[in-house]
């Protein structure tokens, strides 16, 4: 029996009336919208394409209708701050008839839970501009607070318990101010232009933004990296909203009223400053260096994006709260835009002298920010065109004419690129046999390989990879890992093992995962990652950072191996490798301050609410950089280094690398002790292999 929309739409609508007081009725932004011609069609196209072409098989059906509703609800509301229960209870009508809708490109009650919305976030955005500009008296010096993460809290009941939430919410934004150095005063009339911005920018919201939101939720439900992209967005939101083109070389996205670093583009301006990191919110951007920084928060994505976007050479400031805690102090970040640099993401090359057993090895260490080609100058027939294999292949040559005694192939930091070129730099290393496996949604299995005899290095090596190690660099570092060609060492890396195409539509397109990434040994890279031989300590939240950390993302799984041969590899001694490690690691300086960084950042990770006492919240804030300032101390009394008495004067005497970018001390120490690791290896494999001959 068929479900009967249109009946619960018209008593959606009805009770809608009977719970909105006359005042938020006349606060309405403007007139309810409405899908428009070309929708309905482009919904039942969206939903044919990921049935016939997504790797994900999904029953259309009242779970996924269950979902899909779950999806919006949260992506219109994720802190659970402008829905009523009562509003919940309405929609909680739409909980199994979605599915008939898509089928029949009825879009009704996607307009109808957005005009909800809109309506809802009209009243609170009155609701704070009225507080403010009425001068309603906050008292910083009760002992209150604010739950920080209220994506698990229950939606306010009535319109007292949703006043004293936000009443809680400025509060909190107005002592965020005042503790960055503004007055009172000032405080407000930032808050309040941020709230009127915010109140004009609902009057812009058209019919295209909500046909958007709601395809979105739909393909959310089939993994994180497939997205419908309207006609008029397609320029901002290609992919991955890289700003490397006149910009700051940045990959952002929007987390809930705040813009989100997602990446670091190599080599790029961003980077280059040392003072950002992903999941690192931006919430204000200043033009050159005497404009004023103009609050964005609650601001639409290419919005921000323009205003961070500018000519090359030009100076913009971004105003930042590091993603380590809610509490944490703003702070600006002076960046020159400029466009990356080709020839900065290439392939870059040293030599490491490693003291060790009272020796001193000379390793090579080559360092690959992204997977690249030059296609066009393939495509041209140009024989000297630029690839991430050509340029490592004659790194190494460079290297073994210097004598080197192992490699170290460095992928942290690298998000992918090129599966050619990940595919032909795992050439360099083996014979001949498999690399990659890929599956598509049909369930057909491709194995790409090596058919090249030649081998560029056969070497000592180990591969370092961290948690923003993505894609190809998980491709090479897996086959690397079980050929047993090499010993990966780091963090267990990102974990993106899905391959996305973009389909045109006949209204805007979709970007959509159809096929997986298996490793030779059958393992997935996808969610899981590459998880290394022996670990570093990391910064990086995992629950933060990669695609264990995306809603929806596909799971790991296996298929069958790949026949492939195997080296002698760390395996038969890497109890004892990693015995020796944690032995040095222990006294290390570097490492000491890395463990107590991680276990410091996970107290305060573990912390959901944010204090509204102005004392408690200054003092707390002290406390954290007296603890830094002494953990920084710790570290160079033991390496014997001036100790520092404020943590600017880290960023001031901080050493840069020939791209620009600040060295790290911590970075530079893993390095060093990847080099150690790979010194221990080759005297184990040495013994293990006269042992084998006698």
């Amino acid at each position: 029996m068929r479900k009967s929309l249109t009946k619960l739409l018209s008593i959606l609508s009805f009770s809608a009336l009977a719970t909105v007081s006359a005042q938020a009725i006349s606060a309405a932004p403007q007139p309810a919208l409405m899908a428009e011609p070309g929708h309905e069609r482009t919904i039942v196209e969206i939903l044919e394409s990921l049935k016939l072409g997504h790797y994900k098989r999904l029953q259309v059906d009242d779970a996924l209708s269950s979902k899909l509703l779950e999806q919006y609800v949260d992506d219109l509301d994720p802190s659970r701050s402008y829905f009523f229960q009562s509003d919940i209870n309405e929609f909680s009508a739409y909980e199994t008839i979605l599915d008939d809708a898509l089928k029949s490109g009825d879009l009704e009650a996607a307009y109808t839970i957005f005009n909800r919305y809109q309506l809802r976030n009209t009243e609170r955005l009155n609701y704070a501009i009225s507080l403010l500009e009425k001068k309603f008296p906050f008292n910083f010096d009760i002992d209150e607070s604010l739950v920080a993460d209220r994506s698990e809290s229950t939606w306010p009941t009535n319109e007292s318990e949703m006043n004293d939430l936000w009443r809680k919410r400025i509060k909190s934004a107005l002592l965020s101010l005042k503790l960055a150095d503004k007055n009172l005063e000032d405080a407000s009339k930032t808050l309040l232009k941020r709230y009127r911005n915010q109140l004009d920018r609902t009057k812009q919201v058209n019919s295209e933004d909500v046909f958007q939101s709601y395809a979105n939720a739909l393909t959310a439900q089939y993994d994180p990296h497939t997205q419908y992209f309207s006609p008029r967005r397609s320029e901002n939101f290609q992919i991955n909203m890289s700003l490397s083109l006149e910009g700051i070389g940045a990959v952002l996205q929007s987390e809930n009223e705040f813009t989100k670093i997602v990446r670091l583009v190599p080599a790029g301006p961003a980077e280059k400053t040392g003072q950002l990191k992903p999941a690192d919110l931006i919430v204000g951007v200043g033009q050159g260096d005497d404009g004023e920084i103009e609050d964005v928060v609650g601001w639409r994505l290419d919005d921000v994006v323009q205003k961070i976007r500018g000519p090359k050479d030009s100076v913009v400031r971004l105003q930042v709260r590091a993603s380590d805690a809610d509490d944490a102090p703003l702070r600006i970040v002076r960046i020159i835009r400029n466009k990356v640099k080709l020839e900065e993401q290439s392939a870059q090359k040293r030599v490491l002298d490693i003291e060790h057993q009272g020796r001193t090895f000379k390793l090579g260490v080559i360092e690959i920010p992204t997977f690249y080609i030059d296609f066009a100058a393939l495509q041209r027939g140009d024989e000297n065109y630029k690839s991430t294999t050509r340029d490592v292949e004659k790194l190494i040559h460079e290297l073994e004419a210097e004598g080197i005694h192992g490699l170290i192939i460095d992928l942290r930091d690298n998000g992918g690129g090129s599966l050619r070129e990940a595919n032909e730099l795992v050439g360099l290393f083996i014979s001949r046999g498999p690399t990659v496996q890929i599956r598509d949604q049909q369930g057909y299995i491709r194995v790409l390989g090596d058919r090249n005899p030649k081998v560029a290095y056969s070497g000592p090596l180990a591969v370092m990879v961290n948690r923003l190690s993505a894609s190809a660099s998980e491709i090479f570092a897996g086959a690397m890992q079980d050929y047993q060609r090499a010993i990966v060492i780091g963090g267990q890396t990102f974990g993106k093992g899905t391959v996305q195409t973009l389909q045109p539509l006949q209204h805007g397109q979709l970007k959509m995962t159809n096929a997986k990434f298996y490793r030779i040994s059958g393992e997935s890279t996808q969610h899981k990652g590459v998880i290394p031989d022996i670990s570093f300590p990391t910064l990086y939240d995992l629950e933060e950072i990669g695609e264990s950390a995306l809603d929806g993302a596909l799971v790991w799984d296996q298929v069958h191996e790949a026949p492939h041969g195997h080296f002698i590899g760390a395996s038969p001694f890497l109890k004892s490798l990693i015995d020796l490690h944690k032995k040095r690691v222990s006294s290390d300086p570097d490492f000491i301050f890395m463990q107590e960084q991680v276990a410091e950042l996970q107290k305060r990770r573990d912390k959901n609410e944010v204090s509204l006492q102005e004392s408690t919240l200054k003092q707390e804030r002290v406390e954290t950089e007296t603890w830094q300032i002494e953990s920084e101390n710790r570290r160079r009394e033991r390496k014997q280094l001036p100790l520092i008495e404020k943590l600017s004067e880290i960023e001031q005497n901080q050493k840069k690398d020939a791209q620009g970018r600040p060295i790290n001390p911590q970075a530079e120490a893993m390095l060093e002790e990847s080099g150690r690791i790979l010194m221990d290896m080759v005297v184990f494999t040495h013994k293990y292999t006269a042992a084998k001959q006698q």
